[in-house]
């Protein structure tokens, strides 16, 4: 671990009885604060490098979109594989404020498996629609899987904070309807009755170095930046130990390809803390 994410008090970081009550009732729990201030700028100045498309390291991206967006008089940043890039973003994964509350969550030893940047810039951001985590990665298995949404900027309705549909990890696995396009798509997909639960989707406001976990089937989207603030994200997602490939193909461009049927592993999706040690709640 490097001078960035020093060790933590691992009692520090655990979810609460209420907190895992939430995720397990809703799909989704603000978390345990993970950054401070001094280390959400160090991330922050690694990702203004990674921005310039021109950057040192571009050839280990899994992905790279200097705008997903589908209206393109917006903009959305959207990048995979940030950890291959720069220190900071890489030792985020092993940071023990993190990951005691990811094993709490999943239940057992947890092992990486990818991460994402989301970034919209302020006044004309674009938007990430509704979409479940899982639908993109079915060829995993079996849904063991958590994602950590983190904050970099204070993360307001303004500008595009995330949003979630309570309770929708109840609900089957749902056609994909595209990431960066219309916010209503999903409802193409949709009973009646879920569709009447987005008229109470809930908002995430988080300050910078805050996050929230989300179950693979909790449906989540975000709306556009109008604020005259940027709301950049880092996204890390991880799987219990144990998850399978389910494809003889490379999991992710440019990565050793895990046979099907096997498990994940590797230098591409290490572990990151075992289940070893079962943790308590406060």
């Amino acid at each position: 671990m490097s001078a960035l994410f020093p060790e933590a008090t691992v009692n520090a970081a655990l979810l609460t009885r209420d907190q895992l009550d939430q995720f397990q009732r809703d799909g989704f729990v603000v978390g345990q604060r993970l950054l401070d201030e001094d280390q959400v700028a160090a991330l922050l100045g690694e990702l203004d490098e990674l921005t310039d498309p021109k950057h040192d390291g571009r050839e280990y991206w899994y992905e790279y979109h200097s705008n997903e967006s589908a209206d393109p008089s917006t903009v959305l940043f959207h990048a995979l594989g940030a950890w291959r890039l720069r220190p900071g973003f890489h030792d985020l994964l092993w940071n023990p404020a993190f990951t005691v509350q990811a094993r709490q969550l999943l239940g057992g030893a947890v092992r990486f498996w990818h991460d994402q940047l989301f970034c919209k810039p302020a006044g004309h951001g674009g938007v990430v629609a509704w979409h479940q985590d899982y639908s993109y990665w079915t060829r995993t298995s079996p849904m063991a899987h958590l994602t950590c949404w983190i904050g970099l900027d204070d993360s307001t309705i303004e500008n595009g904070c995330i949003h979630y549909v309570p309770g929708s990890h109840r609900w089957d696995l749902l056609p994909i309807t595209g990431l960066a396009g219309d916010m209503q798509a999903i409802q193409e997909v949709l009973t009646e009755e879920q569709w009447k639960q987005f008229n109470s989707p809930v908002a995430v406001e988080l300050k910078a170095g805050e996050c929230v976990f989300h179950h693979p089937l909790t449906v989540h989207g975000s709306f556009a930046n109008v604020s005259d603030c940027p709301r950049r994200a880092t996204v890390i997602n991880v799987v219990r130990d144990g998850v399978c490939s389910q494809a003889d193909s490379p999991l992710l461009d440019g990565t050793d390809p895990v046979p099907a049927g096997q498990p994940l592993g590797g230098q591409f999706y290490p572990l990151l803390i075992d289940g070893s040690a079962p943790d308590s709640v406060q």
